[in-house]
């Protein structure tokens, strides 16, 4: 659950702190107020598109900042595999800074790529904004739908079907090296002889490479190496430290304070000794070579053209040979190898065959419920005498979905064929079928919160109000955050927060206020009133809240 959002220095946003709730959480405000920038900034947190316009005029950098609570071993367990531990009171906390050159984001102040970032977060939120109603138009989009609805039972088949799909792409590959003519083997065979040998005759050892860089380093700075030390062991000879110990040992006997003085000016007189030894006996052992000097620097260059051709370490080097042994064999035997991966395609083609056909069922079995709900949740929103389904058919090659292409059908108008989703939907039909959707997998949906941006584009009246009871019945087993302009809506709110916008000196700057009963009632003759708030319409805000109340009531007690 989404505990709390930190926002500093984002667009209009000078700072705000929001502590989101259970339940449903609804924020409203006036048009422009910055309702948007909101959501935006959560979208931020989570990796989404951030550019340096978004940075507060006049600010260095923007900061934003989500604290979820995670419970559940399931989730934590799948938090622990993507590497990422809660805190000891069970938080992941998402933050991001901008800045004009970069951005940077951290969990739980571990920085990590935005990949990463993705995949953990879409453990915890889903966001649903203002246009994503528009990815039902796709058909990929409804197999997501229909996977995510049965996810107990597709996810174990998808995930051998992965395992298998991947094996079946390596095995055609390497069929499809085996289609070439006669000439063509020779000539690949004679190239993997001639790489063959290389390697063999290079013979890289493990760390040969460091001990030939520091060889070469100390034959190209030998004179360098010499004058310095030359200039040292002079310098070590000075005799300063052995006049000042036969000073200090005559005045010694005076005061035995003296004597650790004298005691650590043996320790140095010993010291620089043993130092000027080493100095002289490394200076008497250096030797320039010219041959030996030759031989490193051609051995090195030996080295470095066999990493920039088959790998950057001894162990990739090695991995290369094997790879071009095994081609080679592959080669030689050119008829039982290529015989031998045509009966390992044709035993993963059937595997797969299995797999997707048994995926299918899963699917076609799973997709009569699906569809009978979803029609339901249609009913309950409005779509009058609604006509609803969804459409399989196979596809000539293998994914790593299966081999099903699904699609949603509808009919809106009594006596019209079922026609694709696509041709048909308007803007604010699809609203209200992506809100039925969700409804439907409320139930088996795992992650614990969701957003909805304006999911109430389009519609009005009744269907306002059918809305809202399906959001209402989701933050039943949800937390829902929700930004919308319509008091329907708005009236279900387990929490409410109003968006304010307001300017000084020459400033302007959004807040966000969480509203008490009285105050949120208040917000809703504005909804309903616009501004002109009168005393019949703050009696109908009441009324509206009561009667939201009683509505939210039996599903609250679930």
């Amino acid at each position: 659950m989404l505990l709390e959002l930190h926002v500093k220095n984002l667009a209009l946003i000078e700072r705000a702190d929001v502590e989101f709730g259970e339940g449903l959480n609804i924020l409203t405000g006036e048009t422009g107020a910055g309702k948007s920038i909101i959501i935006g900034s959560v979208s931020m947190a989570l990796g989404g598109k951030a550019s340096r316009d978004s940075i507060r005029h006049g600010a260095d950098y923007a900061y934003i900042e989500l604290v979820f609570s995670v419970k559940g071993e399931d989730r934590l367990r799948a938090l622990r595999e993507l590497d990422t531990e809660p805190t000891e009171d069970g938080l992941v906390i998402i933050s991001r800074k901008i800045t004009p050159s970069r951005s940077i984001s951290r969990i739980n102040d571990e920085t990590v790529t935005a990949a990463r970032l993705r995949q953990i977060t879409g453990l915890l939120l889903d966001i649903h904004g203002q246009h994503e109603h528009q990815s039902l138009l796709y058909k990929s989009k409804h197999l997501e739908i229909l996977d995510a609805y049965v996810k107990a039972q597709t996810q174990p088949a998808k995930k051998k079907m992965e395992e298998e799909y991947k094996n079946y792409c390596i095995l055609k590959k390497r069929l499809s090296s085996f289609e070439m003519d006669h000439d063509a083997r020779l000539r690949e065979a004679d190239f993997l002889r001639f790489e063959i040998q290389e390697i063999e005759e290079g013979n890289i050892k493990e760390g040969e490479e460091e001990e030939l860089t520091a060889r070469y380093r100390r034959f190209s700075h030998a004179r360098r190496i010499a004058e310095n030390l030359n200039e040292a062991y002079d310098s070590l000879q000075a005799d300063a430290v052995t006049r000042a110990l036969r000073s200090v040992e005559q005045v010694t006997e005076y005061d035995e304070a003296l004597q650790s003085i004298r005691d650590q000016l043996y320790d140095a007189e010993a010291i620089l000794s043993d130092a000027g030894r080493e100095i002289s006996a490394y200076i008497s052992s250096m030797e320039f070579d010219e041959e030996s000097w030759r031989q490193t620097e051609e051995r090195l260059d030996q080295i470095h053209s066999l990493q920039n051709k088959y790998g950057a370490s001894v162990l990739a080097i090695q991995a290369s040979l094997e790879e071009k042994r095994k081609r080679l064999e592959e080669l030689q035997n050119y008829d039982a190898f290529r015989e031998q991966t045509e009966k390992k395609l044709k035993i993963s083609t059937d595997h797969l065959c299995r797999l997707c056909t048994d995926l299918s069922e899963i699917r076609k079995k799973a997709s009569v419920e699906l569809v009978k709900r979803i029609r339901s949740g249609l009913l309950d929103l409005n779509f009058l005498d609604v006509e609803f389904d969804m459409e399989f058919e196979t596809l000539d090659h293998f994914t790593p979905d299966g081999w099903d292409e699904v699609q949603f059908l509808i009919s809106t108008n009594p006596g019209q064929p079922m026609r694709p989703l696509k041709d048909v939907a308007s803007g604010g039909e699809l609203s209200r079928i992506m809100l039925a959707i969700k409804t439907v997998l409320a139930d088996s949906d795992e992650i614990p919160t969701l957003i909805f941006d304006e999911i109430d584009t389009g519609i009005s009246g009744r269907t306002a109000q059918k809305a809202s009871e399906k959001l209402s019945y989701i933050a039943g087993s949800h937390q829902v955050i929700c930004i919308t302009h319509l008091p329907q809506i708005a009236a279900m709110a387990d929490i409410h927060f109003e968006i304010l916008k307001s300017a000084s000196e020459g400033s302007t700057a959004t807040t966000i206020e969480r509203l008490g009963r009285e105050k949120s009632i208040r917000e809703l003759a504005r909804l309903l009133g616009g501004a002109q708030i009168t005393e019949a319409v703050l009696k109908n805000a009441h009324e509206m809240k009561d009667l939201a109340d009683q509505t939210k009531k039996p599903w609250m007690e679930r």
